[in-house]
């Protein structure tokens, strides 16, 4: 490509160059031929791509391109062309910006690919060595050293410092790793080939295909043991997978050699050629053994290729099929113990199984054999028939010892498991009422009884004599099966039943689960597998669950009755307060407390009507259960008991959320109620004062823990309220739940708690109120004889002009005085005291004003006197 030059005369200074119209005019021209010559240059570069699949197709994509890059380059750093940009430049053309991007994108790509050659060259004796060298040797050898300088480029590449490239550029060296080991692995050839020399070059490549994933996994880690470099989390399918799957072929392939070199051409070789006399029978042998291979050498699918991995398997199952008796005897002694089942075989039956499924491999195999007559008659194949004979007799008295042990052993222990009682108890304290939901029935039917059937059957498949009485039982599987099932949907209900009991719902139906538990006595006491009562024993069972059932279904809507009456009274608010007048106006605290006690009065009024109902759920399910409706059925005692001290958890959880309920209304900065600062006996205080609010606040608080006086205690024993106690002739005591939750540390502590933050809040307002005191002389000094001690002074205008000026500031000052203070629950209104305060201000300007005016008047009757004397005198 080359960039020619305007075919105009450049010399002479720039500057003058590039005031000349033709001149500039020109050199645009050039500049948008440059600049289109370039573009279109980058833009071919740029649909490039490396023409092969192996790394030395990207060496040689980079090489074209910084050889492109660089003509173009270089052409560009001309003296000509130089000048040529200097000129534009100096004439501000509109057309140099466009070409100086072009020219510095070219400079980028061009020092892009010069990088990447520079680093890809690094590689290139070791990639050559890699795609060209003699054997895998060299392989073997370059694949750390590749793997170094990789690591290199990962470091200081700014190119191949990125997954998105030197992931490919991996692709591509393990792509040539397996093309190598492609073309030296021939299937076509290699069986054909000196054996033992076939077998050296496939284990070199699988060490080859091994390497690469090796050295790729040491530089990772040290890489990541340096803790200074990027780490490798490269996609290691892609990196891996074709390498690996080749791997376990080549390691295919090496044991299919393996066997034919260890195990058929030593047993057919030179000595079966003497011994027999025959050496072209023994060739014929040898080329039946080859013959094993002939499904390789005629492969229709390419075996490295992972989409025929499918095939590849079946080809490896036959041919592992008949190389070796060995292997099947080495199974069957290592496994003699503990042989794997197939999946729902019995232990017994499934090892017979096994070892006649052995037995059938190994006589399939020697069968093989037997086609070929000199095959048994040389050393090797009586060998082999030798260990057949052995191999076979021990599975035969395997078999035999096998099944004689289990029948005796199922003779003796069968009626013992048939006598089994149908049901077992997992708790020995059956009888302990505290105990009794721990008490668990299992169904009793042994896991051996069930064993003996399912070998009973399989075997009668294998063609086993069985004993009598274990046909029986087997005939009989279904029923058992039936019974089991049944029996365990019967406990299992009666086991969910009882964990829905708490301890008092278990202690209030004790009578009923003893009855329950008396029809299931039969069956854990009497009835065994034999018995022909199970059925009954069933139905009863189911029947008695049933009734139980219908039993805790109605106490437990009972409980859930009582339960919601208890939310309701837990949920209760006790401190309601009053909703602001006109949006913002607050009430007095008076207004305030009263307003919260006829509230409370209202709710408590309901909450003592559902603890009344309480008594009446209470004794229908005395009803249900003892079959009285007195509501002091001892049966229940237990039962009131629970629920009373239900009853006095949410009387004092009740209390007790409400107290906090209302300390934290306290605490919050929200008004409540609204109190008045007032001057009173020349006092600022409080209207009410801080004692009248601590003690309204304090009753306030009585009267929410004496709310429990409405709930009345039951006598001991039942659900029926304690009636009133006559101490003397005119008092009364009621037994309730006050005294037990008032002594409540918890109760106690809140309340206290509620006093102290009270009594900050009015402390505070207290020292907020002092700040007024600076006024205090307007009231408590004696205005009488401050007036006179003035007056007595003979004062002058300016001095009474001085008073009054002062009067005026105080009382401008107070106007600017807040008349809101909020602290916390309560707002205080000064307006009242700022009034008083101004009446005082007026009070004194009033003396002042009547002082000044006597002064006056005196000054002007002495004036007038003095006037008629000297009219007199005249």
């Amino acid at each position: 490509i080359k960039m020619k030059m305007p075919n105009i005369n450049l010399d002479g200074e720039v500057a003058v160059l590039a005031t000349v119209p033709e001149v500039v005019e020109a050199l645009e021209c050039s500049a948008i031929t440059w600049q289109t010559l370039i573009s279109t240059a980058l833009e071919e570069q740029l649909k490039k791509v490396p023409q092969g699949n192996g790394p030395l197709a990207e060496l040689d994509f980079w090489r074209e391109r910084n050889d492109t890059l660089t003509a173009l380059t270089e052409q560009t750093k001309l003296p000509e062309m130089r000048k040529v940009l200097e000129i534009l430049r100096e004439a501000e053309s509109a057309q140099l910006g466009d070409l100086e991007v072009v020219l510095s994108d070219l400079r980028k790509r061009q020092v892009d690919a010069l990088h990447n050659v520079t680093f890809l060259s690094a590689l290139e004796h070791h990639l050559k060595n890699l795609t060209y060298g003699t054997g895998f040797d060299v392989v073997l050898d370059i694949i750390p050293t590749l793997m170094r300088t990789l690591r290199m480029m990962w470091t200081i590449s700014w190119h191949y410092n990125k997954d998105m490239r030197m992931v490919p550029l991996m692709e591509q060296i393990a792509w040539e790793i397996s093309a190598r080991v492609y073309k030296a692995v021939d299937l076509h050839t290699l069986f054909k080939e000196d054996k033992p020399a076939a077998k050296k070059k496939i284990a070199e490549a699988k060490s080859t295909l091994e390497q690469w994933k090796k050295c790729y996994f040491a530089v990772r880690a040290q890489i990541e043991a340096s803790g200074r470099e990027e780490h490798w989390e490269f996609d290691q399918k892609r990196l891996f997978e074709k390498t690996d799957y080749m791997t376990g072929v080549c390691q295919d392939l090496y044991d299919i050699l393996q066997v034919i070199i260890g195990e058929f051409y030593n047993a057919f070789g030179r000595e079966l050629k003497v011994v027999t006399g025959n050496p072209k029978r023994v060739n014929d042998l040898l080329r039946g053994v080859n013959g094993l291979t002939s499904p390789m050498e005629n492969l229709t699918f390419d075996p490295f290729d992972v989409k025929s991995a499918h095939d590849w398997k079946l080809i490896m199952k036959k041919f592992r099929a008949g190389v070796s008796v060995e292997n099947i005897n080495e199974i069957f002694v290592q496994n003699l113990n503990d042989p794997p089942l197939w999946k729902n075989f019995p232990p017994v039956a499934g090892a017979i199984s096994w070892s006649r499924l052995l037995f059938h491999e190994i006589k399939h195999t020697i069968v093989r054999f037997q086609e070929v007559e000199e095959m048994l008659a040389s050393e090797r194949g009586k060998e082999v028939k030798q260990i057949y004979l052995n191999v076979a007799k021990k599975m035969k008295e395997y078999e035999d010892q096998k099944y004689s042990q289990w029948r005796d052993e199922t003779e003796q222990i069968l009626p013992q498991l048939m006598e089994n009682t149908l049901l077992n108890i997992s708790s020995v304290t059956e009888e302990s009422v505290a105990t009794k939901k721990s008490v668990r029935f299992i169904v009793n039917f042994p896991p051996m009884l069930r064993e003996i059937i399912i070998e009973t059957k399989y075997m009668e498949r294998l063609g086993f004599p069985v004993p009598e009485m274990a046909r029986y039982v087997a005939l009989q599987e279904k029923r058992y099966l039936r019974y089991i099932n049944r029996l365990k949907i019967m406990l299992d209900h009666y086991h969910r039943l009882m964990e829905t009991l708490n301890e008092a719902e278990t202690k209030l139906l004790d009578d009923h689960i003893q009855e329950l538990w008396t029809v299931f006595k039969s069956g854990h006491r009497r009835l065994n597998w034999n018995c022909l009562g199970i059925d009954s024993f069933i139905m009863r069972s189911t029947e008695a669950v049933k009734k139980f059932e219908f039993l805790v279904h109605r106490i437990h809507h009972n409980s859930e009755d009582i339960s919601n009456k208890l939310h309701f009274i837990a949920s209760a608010n006790l401190f309601k307060f009053p909703i602001p007048k006109n949006g913002d106006e607050l009430p007095k605290a008076k207004e305030f407390f009263e307003y919260v006690k006829c509230e409370r009065a209202k709710d408590v009024a309901q909450m003592v009507r559902n603890y009344s109902a309480i008594s009446q759920l209470l004794i229908k399910v005395e009803g249900r259960v003892a079959n009285t409706n007195s509501g002091k059925s001892p049966k229940l005692a237990s039962y009131y008991a629970y629920w009373e001290k239900r009853i006095y958890q949410v009387l004092t959880e009740l209390i007790a959320k409400n107290l906090q309920a209302f300390n934290a209304a306290v605490l919050a900065n929200v008004p409540l109620f609204q109190t008045e600062a007032i001057l009173s006996a020349h006092e600022l205080m409080l209207q009410p004062n801080a004692s009248e609010i601590d003690e309204m606040t304090a009753q306030c608080i009585r009267d929410c823990i004496e709310i429990t006086k409405h709930f009345v205690r039951w006598m001991h024993g039942t659900c029926i309220e304690c009636p009133p106690q006559h101490v003397k002739e005119d008092e009364v005591f009621i037994f309730s739940f006050y005294n037990d939750v008032f002594q409540n540390p918890l109760i106690t502590e809140q309340a206290g708690l509620i006093i102290q933050n009270v009594h900050k809040v009015l402390t505070s307002l207290d020292k907020y109120l002092n700040q007024w005191q600076r006024y205090n002389l307007l009231w408590k000094t004696d205005k009488g004889v401050v007036m006179e001690r003035f007056a007595a002074e003979k004062p002058s205008c300016v001095t009474f002009d001085d008073e009054f000026q002062l009067y005026r500031k105080v009382a401008q000052e107070v106007t600017q005085e807040p008349l809101i203070k909020d602290e916390q629950f309560i707002r205080l209104h000064l307006a009242p005291l700022a009034c008083t305060v101004q009446e005082n201000i007026r009070g004194w300007v009033i003396s002042f004003g009547k002082v000044l005016n006597e002064s006056a008047r005196e000054k002007l009757f002495s004036l007038q006197e003095e006037i008629q004397v000297g009219v007199l005198s005249l």
